[in-house]
């Protein structure tokens, strides 16, 4: 059966694979699609079997293989003014336009056919594919899909992660790391405030510390690594915020979330418990006026960074594959991180530009998609040799 990239790329987009809602369906239609070209592949259920990851080997049980990585989840259009069907890869003026097509399943349709491709070719050293599932929510199905292709597969040495890159050699990220804070006041009528503990007020005094370090960051000087980034230091950041009830009554509660982004020189858990510090000098005082107030807080994630390898395999094969001999991270997060830390030498390259992900009438260009298609031609022949 003939098929192109551009027809297993239409065919992911068709699944609306939302972070929210199952991927079941399309993880059916790749395995269908791998088993109908002769390749075993298996699935990993999350905890409550909605959604599922998928991993494949090719080739010969040899040292120095590649993992082909990406995610199957998408974000929502909701809200968003799409002058398309986002379900529907729709070509205009050289773009491919659909939700995931860019972030990225347009890397996924090129591993796919990839892989398929090195299934007849004399492989030397063997290819896998990794297709996780809840990237867009913190990339929590990656570290159980790297553990479980770990126990099942013949170990690679590299894994290049397809996150949206323009087919550039991507070595560095930030990690991330959040936490949901709940801060819980003592409602009083406002005009005797000082007997009340009002949850906004006391939630302000810790955006302000996040504001501080900020500021501290940007005056600092970075490391030769941090400075590699924008911004070159590590960023805190809330988004949202809710509570009160009335403005003449000193807020019960007040939630709000709380995010860092670490350049990777920087330890979480460092800043992690310098967080934790300020949360209980100021919940210490809120208790000082009333013992019921307080602050919980509950982690939401954590990502690890990509610090650039000195000399690493997975570089070097990415830039001998590309010709890209300039020096990208990004500060955006991606799975790269995990992959590092499970032992395999990691950097990012994929087709597409991040500024596309995410937004209404997200696309990737034909140019990208054959750029694409020409790296998985030499990673193969690289492979062979």
């Amino acid at each position: 059966m003939k098929f192109t990239s551009r027809d297993v790329l239409e065919k992911l987009v068709s699944f609306p694979t939302v972070s929210r809602d199952s991927n079941l369906d399309l993880v059916d239609w790749v395995q269908d699609f791998l088993s109908d070209n002769g390749i075993v592949s298996h699935r990993m259920l999350n905890e409550d079997g909605k959604k599922a990851a998928i991993y494949a080997h090719v080739g010969p049980d040899a040292p120095g293989g590649v993992v082909l990585s990406g995610h199957t989840d998408v974000v929502p259009v909701d809200g968003q003014d799409w002058a398309t069907d986002p379900w529907v890869v729709t070509e205009k003026d050289g773009k491919l336009f659909g939700r995931g097509t860019c972030d990225m399943k347009g890397f996924n349709a090129l591993a796919l056919v990839a892989l398929v491709k090195a299934k007849g070719a004399p492989l030397k050293r063997p290819v896998q594919i990794a297709l996780s599932y809840d990237e867009e929510i913190g990339c929590e199905g990656a570290p159980p899909l790297i553990e479980k292709m770990q126990e099942n597969l013949p170990p690679a040495a590299l894994a290049i992660i397809g996150e949206p890159s323009m087919m550039k050699v991507v070595t560095g990220q930030k990690g991330s790391s959040g936490f949901l804070v709940h801060v819980r006041g003592f409602e009083v009528h406002s005009s005797l405030m000082h007997t009340g503990v009002n949850a906004i007020m006391e939630g302000a005094k810790l955006i302000a510390w996040c504001n501080e370090m900020n500021a501290r960051g940007e005056a600092s000087k970075p490391t030769e690594i941090a400075a590699m980034f924008v911004p070159p230091w590590t960023s805190v950041h809330v988004g949202v915020i809710t509570g009160g009830t009335a403005h003449n009554i000193t807020a019960k509660d007040c939630h709000f979330g709380v995010d860092f982004r670490f350049v990777p020189t920087d330890a979480r858990d460092v800043w992690e418990a310098r967080f934790i510090a300020e949360v209980r000098r100021i919940e210490a005082d809120m208790k000082a006026v009333h013992p019921d107030a307080g602050i919980d807080l509950h982690p939401d994630f954590g990502l690890p960074g990509l610090k650039p390898e000195v000399n690493g395999p997975a570089e070097q094969l990415a830039r001998k594959l590309t010709g890209d001999n300039a020096s990208h991270v990004v500060s955006y997060g991606t799975e790269a991180g995990h992959f590092r830390n499970a032992g395999y030498s990691s950097v990012i390259c994929g087709p597409g530009d991040i500024a596309q992900a995410h937004q209404p009438n997200e696309y990737v260009t034909l140019e990208q998609l054959a750029a694409g298609e020409a790296f998985m031609d030499r990673l193969i022949e690289h492979l062979c040799q």
